[in-house]
């Protein structure tokens, strides 16, 4: 089965509310069995715009990550995100290549 992959690239007006969003949203990534591959770090844009902060969550499954996605546990968190003035972002689910192909 091919695994699930959260991609967010955001960009942040309010670090002190954002990191409330990072706290609450690490308790539903461990219930839901994120993996993080990849949260903030360097980044450097090859095309396009660049956000500050780009993350990259792995789950078991496609249907997993949306789970998760709109799981209570993370919509409470993504309310200290979405507030107005805190940050802006495109968050996309993908499904991974199946490893047996």
């Amino acid at each position: 089965m091919a695994k699930g992959y959260i991609v967010a690239r955001v960009s942040v007006s309010d670090p002190d509310a954002y990191m409330e969003y990072i706290r609450n949203a690490s308790v539903a990534m461990k219930k839901y069995g994120a993996t993080i591959l990849a949260a903030g770090g360097r980044s450097e844009a090859l095309e396009g715009d660049k956000r500050d902060r780009n993350v990259i969550l792995e789950f078991e499954s496609f249907d997993q990550a949306k789970t998760y996605f709109n799981s209570p546990e993370y919509q409470s968190a993504r309310l200290h995100r979405a507030a107005p003035g805190v940050s802006v972002g495109e968050f996309v689910v993908i499904e991974g290549v199946d490893a047996a192909h």
